[in-house]
């Protein structure tokens, strides 16, 4: 089959003939049929975040079953499914306790000795995050899939495997956003444009987004923001104050940079609360104003992928779509086949993309 593969830090990904095993007895084949490309993936081919090399990147994928192991009960043959990243244990602390997005489903995963699902001319290629979706097929446990009904578009649905569920799932599941209440948005791609939609659906009553493209602030708004600050104007901690009448209720960052972090910090009102949704890059650390924390008693969170059970979380944001309350489309900004990879991560380099996608024939 056919994948992108990445063979070194900073070097455009490469089109390659690679070889995926049988399943083994609670593995599923999955046809991909699209695949969004998230900042993560970007994180990783900069060197940001270190991943084993050769690999294939991808994790936010939605196709359609084709085989399943001896043991697979979740999903059969013609199902369609969304991955992700979260794929889960089911018996560890972190999953019994009800937090499966915190199990590293080591249990999921191949042993040493056993045949890679990956490989090319006998070389092995680590799986990322237990997907490797930027190929045609992928070969995954099924407690890395959620089935979901047969009438919703690929493509779109493929969103809601990682930046829609992190995004919706910080507001609803981490931040547990109330009606009427007041929250800011620091970063409108993806995820932002997730968090800001999962504030409208909450019925929060003032949202405003944050960023440097006049663009994506437009695009906030067409998807439920209230208000917008450019940050490429100057400091947007007092705007936001002055908007909000000292301050929001709720600010997350969706970022990852010391710098938005402190900002949204200042912009959480007394008794308010942040959360931490962008990536830090690793060893990057983060000076936060201390006495602003505790004299205000601000609370902060952190947020691993919208603190999800995604095998309840997702068939519901597919009904939020079905519905017309989640909207999907819009967040789309290109369609591209799997030989135009590096183009979307080129694209998201020059912010011109909210979410580009990889679809497949």
């Amino acid at each position: 089959m056919k994948a992108a593969v990445m063979r070194a830090v900073g070097e455009p990904l490469g089109v390659e003939e690679i070889h995926i095993d049988a399943p083994g007895p609670r593995e599923v084949l999955v046809r991909t049929a699209a695949t969004g490309v998230c900042h993560s993936d970007l994180h990783v081919l900069e060197g940001s975040l270190p991943n084993p090399l050769p690999t294939v990147l991808g994790h936010e994928p939605a196709g359609v079953v084709e085989a399943v192991g001896s043991e697979v009960r979740h999903v059969a043959p013609g199902d369609h499914v969304i991955g992700c990243l979260s794929a889960f244990c089911g018996t560890c602390e972190y999953c019994v306790a009800g937090r499966p997005n915190l199990c590293e489903g080591e249990a999921t995963m191949r042993r040493p000795g056993e045949p890679p699902r990956l490989s090319r001319d006998g070389e092995p290629i680590v799986q990322f995050v237990h997907l490797s979706a930027f190929a045609e097929r992928m070969l995954v446990h099924e407690n890395a899939l959620v089935r979901i009904r047969r009438d919703v578009p690929l493509d779109r649905v493929a969103l809601i495997g990682c930046g829609v569920t992190t995004g919706l799932g910080a507001v609803f599941n981490t931040a547990r956003v109330r009606a009427g209440r007041t929250a800011a948005v620091i970063g409108c791609g993806g995820i932002g444009l997730s968090v800001v939609q999962g504030c409208r659906i909450a019925g929060a009553g003032r949202i405003v987004a944050v960023d440097t493209a006049a663009w994506k602030l437009d695009l906030a708004t067409r998807l439920g923001a209230t208000d917008v600050v450019n940050a490429a104007e100057g400091n947007p901690v007092p705007t936001v104050a002055e908007l909000t009448s000292g301050g929001v209720d709720y600010a997350f960052e969706a970022i990852g940079t010391p710098a938005t972090i402190r900002q949204a910090v200042r912009m959480t009102r007394k008794g308010g609360t942040m959360v931490m949704i962008g990536v830090v890059p690793q060893g990057t650390n983060v000076e936060l104003p201390g006495a602003d924390i505790v004299l205000r008693e601000k609370t902060i969170l952190g947020c691993m992928m919208g603190s999800n059970r995604f095998r309840v979380d997702m068939p519901r944001y597919v009904e939020l779509y079905r519905s017309g309350q989640l909207r999907l489309d819009e967040m789309i900004s290109a369609r591209l086949p799997l030989e135009r990879v590096n183009d979307a991560f080129e694209a998201m380099r020059r912010g011109t993309a909210a979410r580009s996608v990889i679809v497949f024939d």
